[in-house]
């Protein structure tokens, strides 16, 4: 097993059928040790972290508030606490899509967005590195940016900022943290079904004209070169390869996984 030994710590993880799930799923099939993290730990996070134990992982669960520098600190620090080191840190936190024209959008939507998307990667990645070099072995920290990282969508303002900025932030750290053999990457994937996909699939079904979201989806389906949406599954493999040896030479990249849908 690849990972066995390691320490994977993802925030926003503790929703069922959410990528986080998906990903730890991945890591704990390769033997990690797994961090369940989200804004609280409740009935739903306590089943992630069940299923996971069930699959034979160690696991730990650990609440966090990434819009606060202390609660991500704090987080680091508690995955360090529980399993002596940590080697792979995913931002995978985030909030909906705050969905209305770019005219209408108010301070405060766009303020929050920031807040988790952005700021809560930049104060987990700063706080996982400065772990990672402490530790003196390195490691692997791979933002889940989207789609939505590389071109624009109508109604999707802060959303779209948000995940742009990740990018940034990703070729930022990577250019200073890779002497401490510690690479940044992050992965795009198109649209996903989960609980915030679904959301989406509400708002633009009606948005673009169409009869139903079934109809939507169908669309969707038919312009994607593979011919089907993405899946969480498709996110897991890519992180699983960018936190495994073989992507040690990779760093400062933003990653598709969207079937072809996006190629740039």
């Amino acid at each position: 097993m690849r990972f066995a030994g390691k320490t994977i710590v993802i925030t926003g993880s503790g929703r069922d059928k959410g990528l986080g799930q998906a990903i730890l799923q991945r890591f704990a099939d390769e033997g990690a040790n797994c961090v369940v993290s989200d804004y609280e730990i409740g009935d739903a996070a306590q089943a992630v972290a069940k299923e996971l134990s069930d699959r034979g992982a160690p696991v730990a669960t650990i609440a966090c508030d990434v819009s606060s520098a202390a609660q991500c600190q704090a987080l680091v620090q508690s995955a360090v606490d529980a399993f002596g080191s940590i080697d792979i840190f995913v931002n995978n936190a985030g909030i909906g899509f705050m969905m209305k024209p770019f005219l209408e959008v108010v301070p405060e939507d766009w303020d929050k967005v920031i807040a988790v998307n952005l700021s809560g990667a930049f104060y987990c990645t700063q706080a996982a590195a400065k772990a990672m070099v402490a530790q003196g072995k390195g490691g692997r920290i791979i933002n889940i940016a989207s789609q939505a990282a590389k071109t624009g969508f109508p109604h999707l303002p802060a959303y779209v900022s948000s995940k742009h900025g990740m990018v940034g932030l990703t070729r930022a750290s990577a250019v200073e943290l890779g002497a401490h053999g510690i690479t940044v990457n992050a992965v795009c994937p198109n649209h996903v079904t989960t609980g915030l996909g679904a959301e989406q699939n509400a708002y633009f079904s009606k948005l673009l004209g169409f009869e139903s979201v079934e109809a939507y989806l169908k669309n969707m389906a038919a312009k994607n070169p593979m011919g089907r949406p993405g899946l969480a599954s498709d996110t897991a493999g890519a992180c699983a390869w960018l936190a495994s040896d073989d992507a040690f030479y990779v760093t400062g990249e933003a990653i598709n996984v969207s079937g072809g849908e996006e190629m740039h």
